[in-house]
């Protein structure tokens, strides 16, 4: 199990220096008690209604492990790209309030599903012709926000992670290949906890050994400097609903095909 401390969300400059520090940080007090019942009923929902039409071993991510997908259209999760508990900490990251959030989804496993190779959530989209520079030595382009909705532990297959590898040129090893301390690198914590993480960190699921399905939502942020495809649409009436600096954030992700709303 990892032993890094569950930071306060308040704590801005002690979230900060873990994320670089470590490649990721997990945050306590991210939700309110609503919006955890909130986000847990809707998360619920998706899985009943995704593992009904998709059967354990033709799930998407290996036997009974499931991405969630893009479900911007909900409002469980276009309230997670608004919180006034993690933005500022991402802020402080990248020095700006100028990223863009890109999308919401996140992943489940249900029992059964085994352990997941780890890996990284962003090729090297430099491809320098030389060498000499790969994604690896840039500040971080790319933000995603998990939020744990039951509580992480080493038998439901919490997330693991390598911490530091965010900068690493160091191949990722196969799952045959990796030495057995990185197997017992589970992110244990409880319900409700944010885990603000590069995505270039090493990470993946273990395997979920309990009767209970391991579900973690997510929202994604693009850097100031680096822009990419968007992953998820907002319907138009959600958009309309955040705030205004939510707006900002989400406006790649509105609906065009809708009609605006007058004085919108």
């Amino acid at each position: 199990m990892l032993d890094v401390p569950i930071i306060d969300h308040h704590d801005i400059d002690a979230a900060t220096a873990a994320f670089h520090r470590d490649g990721f940080v997990a945050v306590s007090g991210s939700l309110t008690a609503d919006q955890l019942g909130f986000a847990q009923r809707g998360a619920a929902r998706v899985i009943a209604e995704e593992t009904s039409e998709t059967p354990l071993e033709r799930a998407n991510r290996g036997f009974a492990r499931y991405s969630f997908g893009d479900q911007m259209a909900h409002p469980e999760w276009t309230m997670l790209t608004d919180l006034p508990t993690i933005l500022p900490i991402i802020d402080r990251i990248w020095g700006s309030e100028d990223h863009q959030c890109v999308g919401g989804g996140g992943d489940y496993s249900l029992p059964g599903a085994s352990i997941q190779c780890l890996h990284s959530d962003l090729s090297d989209f430099l491809n320098d012709p030389l060498g000499q520079t790969t994604v690896r030595d840039l500040p971080t382009p790319f933000i995603v926000v998990n939020f744990l909705m039951v509580d992480f532990t080493v038998a439901n297959g919490a997330i693991r992670f390598v911490p530091g590898t965010q900068r690493s040129r160091t191949p990722i090893p196969a799952i045959a290949d990796e030495p057995e301390w990185m197997r017992t690198l589970q992110l244990c914590a409880p319900a409700g906890t944010a885990v603000i993480r590069d995505v270039r960190c090493w990470h993946g699921g273990s395997a979920n050994r309990s009767s209970m399905i391991r579900p973690m939502t997510s929202v994604g942020y693009y850097a100031p400097w680096f822009r990419g495809p968007a992953y998820g649409v907002m319907p138009r009436d959600l958009y309309e609903g955040l705030s205004a600096r939510g707006r900002k954030l989400c406006r790649m992700l509105v609906d065009s095909t809708e009609t605006a709303v007058v004085g919108g």
